[in-house]
């Protein structure tokens, strides 16, 4: 996240695509670095990583969105950047109120959503055995299905 607040800290806007290229060469990445996909397959891991950088800081108002797929920093942003900090990461951001609550708010939905998939009447042990279950229906769905497309020999 440093590195992206110092390419933000002259106060121009940058897009997240600007922002991922001169991060690429600030980091020396080869083109198997930066072609290199999630396991979903759906985006290269640096491109995510860049934006997820963004949103943090985003979130903790060092940086923010002055139109679609743009971001420019904030004066906190410059205050930071001045102090000169070692590293920024997650520990560092949770001193930002804003950061606090943005995480606060995601654990909150992870949590609702893992207790959706539970039955309250059921104990602990009960559920925990229920999911353990569902894993290895589906692991032996998946072993069925390779099984059956793979050659025979």
């Amino acid at each position: 996240m440093l590195p992206l607040m110092k390419m933000a800290a002259d106060g121009q806007e940058y897009s997240l695509r600007e922002a991922i290229e001169n991060l690429a060469q600030h980091f020396r990445l080869s083109d198997d670095e930066r072609q290199e996909m999630l396991p979903s397959g759906r985006q290269a891991t640096f491109d995510n990583r860049v934006g997820w950088a963004r949103t943090y800081l985003k979130k903790a108002g060092l940086l923010k969105s002055t139109r679609r797929g743009y971001f420019q920093i904030t004066e906190r942003g410059k205050t930071v950047i001045q102090s000169n900090p070692p590293s920024i990461n997650i520990k560092f951001l949770d001193q930002f109120d804003e950061f606090l609550e943005f995480r606060n708010v995601k654990r909150e939905q992870s949590e609702i959503e893992d207790e959706s998939d539970l039955n309250q009447d059921n104990t602990p042990e009960e559920n925990l055995e229920s999911i353990i279950q569902g894993l290895n229906q589906d692991l032996a769905s998946d072993l069925l299905e390779k099984i059956k497309t793979a050659l025979p020999t």
